[in-house]
């Protein structure tokens, strides 16, 4: 598939250094591994820390391999993290798609994940026209990560209650949302 052989690049200007997107690969397992296997990197996500390389290895080939939009999160080509947007094929959800990302430990607090939501959503409303709305779910708790979506453009829609299991435990969540029609600069 053409999207993904594309390279999205942006000069952050500061001390982060040259932030691109690009799709994730097997052999990207090992800096994979630095985030996905992280306890504080997964603890307000839905996923579990990883583990085991194997299974990292089967998790990029059966799922991030096949995914229409899942890219490496990279600085000065490195993957340092993740970033998705889910591609819903049912009739009435086929208009949007759910944004998720996560970053290793040790960029956090950069600015790192505000330009990639915006490099990512650009590059979804782009590419896929029948998408109108991209939207992301965010564990109350996660105020890091609705800052992020705030700066990136995205409005805060509401709570919605007991929403979703995280770690065992019914959590409320945050509902945000970014429309095609939004300017995306």
């Amino acid at each position: 598939m053409e999207e993904q052989e594309q390279q999205t690049t942006h000069n952050s200007g500061g001390s982060s250094g040259e932030i691109s997107l690009r799709p994730l690969q097997l052999s990207d397992v090992d800096d994979f591994m630095v985030w996905a296997s992280d306890p504080d990197v997964a603890q307000l996500c839905r996923w579990e820390p990883y583990t085991s390389r194997n299974d990292a290895l089967a998790y990029i080939a059966g799922t991030v391999l096949p995914h229409p939009y899942f890219r490496a999160i990279c600085v000065n080509g490195r993957p340092v993290g993740q970033v998705f947007v889910t591609r819903n094929e049912a009739g009435s959800e086929a208009c949007r798609g759910e944004l998720g990302y996560a970053l290793a430990l040790g960029y956090w607090g950069r600015g790192i994940t505000t330009e990639v939501v915006r490099m990512a959503v650009a590059e979804v409303f782009g590419g896929r026209p029948e998408l109108e709305r991209v939207e992301a779910i965010v564990v109350v708790e996660n105020k890091a990560s609705q800052r992020v979506l705030e700066k990136a453009g995205f409005t805060r829609e509401g709570v919605l209650r007991k929403y979703v299991v995280v770690k065992g435990k019914t959590r409320d969540v945050v509902v945000f949302s970014r429309l095609s029609t939004d300017d995306h600069s």
